[in-house]
């Protein structure tokens, strides 16, 4: 390959510590990373987050997908002047499509216009375990099919927006006990019961051509033993790729959650997601681990221990992705929709559906 070092780096996708570029994120960008996600850290107002989105597809080495979670209630990162978003599970109480479509539609506008080209939602997780300390109302609710089909819609909307939705946490973390954040959760499910519950949205939205899903931290035993979903060759590339039949974008939750860093070498890592069949890694907190995936990749390649052609696949659909979605910096921002008093309406009026006082 021409330029291996840049190859590798567009398959990052990376997190900075403040509302201004540090050095070592500058030279990330300059390498090529494909994409930066953005956390309560680094924003503030509209016009501010508009502002920094610019920058950062200014000084970028090439195309670059902005990214962001904003789900709403309790994981929403844009908050002061954006619409206030309900916690997810609002939606599914309503229970409307509908609803749903528009609600995916006001959340893309809105990250439309202050530069955002990702979001990491919906969430296709089913709620069937009271004790889950992470998802919760995140999720839709406990009938795989009501979150099948609300979510589909809800990402039919972002995607009206001009935004790609990214379906996560293949193939389900409703039912642990634990958070990936700070362990690495374990579930003894069969395949029988993955097939009839977990993986039933995940499938629905396959077939929906959601562009790009997220791979969980999670031990899933009927499917690999030992290796965590999103480092396994049996969970992506033989379940999702395969079975399946997703030929969309496969990223990542973040590297550095406990659940993989406490257990792995972001080197470790790198290689063997991308030996998976992941195209995106996220490295959402340190520019440095960023650089380490990067120059492991680079090291593997060259070694053999990944080919060229796996790198080369992973590297097409992150090319395709960024030409679908990553806008170019925009010149002013139209911010006259983000707040805006229909989109508080609208939320009202969807709190009410879902039987919930504002």
């Amino acid at each position: 390959m021409a330029d291996l070092a840049r190859a590798a780096a567009r398959l990052l996708t990376i997190g900075f510590p403040g509302k201004t570029l540090d050095a070592e994120t500058e030279r990330l960008l300059e390498l090529g990373v494909g994409g930066v996600v953005l956390f309560a850290r680094n924003v503030a107002e509209p016009a501010q987050v508009a502002e920094l989105t610019a920058r950062l597809k200014q000084r970028a080495g090439g195309p670059l997908v902005v990214a962001v979670d904003q789900e709403g209630g309790s994981v929403a990162r844009l908050r002061a002047g954006f619409t206030r978003l309900p916690p997810f599970r609002a939606l599914g109480d309503a229970g409307d499509p509908l609803l749903a479509r528009e609600l995916g539609r006001l959340v893309g506008s809105e990250l439309r216009a202050v530069g955002i080209d990702w979001n990491f939602a919906p969430v296709l997780d089913v709620d069937t375990n009271a004790a889950n300390p992470v998802i919760g109302t995140r999720a839709l609710g406990s009938d795989p099919e009501r979150v099948a089909t609300l979510a589909v819609e809800f990402a039919a909307g972002m995607l009206a927006a001009g935004v790609a939705p990214c379906g996560k946490h293949f193939p389900g973390h409703g039912d642990t006990r634990q958070d990936s954040h700070h362990e690495l959760p374990r579930l003894p499910h069969s395949l029988e019961r993955l097939e009839r519950l977990e993986l039933v949205p995940f499938a629905r939205a396959v077939a929906s051509g959601m562009p790009s899903l997220m791979v969980a931290h999670i031990v899933f035993e009927a499917l690999d033993e030992t290796c965590p979903a999103s480092m396994s060759p049996r969970v992506v590339g033989e379940l999702l790729r395969g079975r399946l039949g997703y030929a969309g974008l496969v990223a990542t939750d973040d590297l550095e959650m406990k659940a993989i860093a406490a257990h792995y070498a972001i080197e470790d890592v790198a290689v063997r997601a991308l030996n998976a069949g992941v195209d995106v890694l996220l490295v959402c907190h340190t520019p440095e681990l960023a650089r380490r995936a990067i120059d492991a990749i680079v090291r593997a390649v060259k070694l053999g221990e990944v080919g060229e052609e796996t790198l080369q696949r992973a590297e097409r659909r992150v090319a395709t992705f960024a030409e679908r979605f990553a806008a170019p910096a925009a010149e002013r921002a139209e911010l006259a929709l983000v707040g805006s008093s229909a989109h508080a309406a609208f939320v009202e009026r969807l709190l009410e559906a879902a039987g919930v006082s504002a």
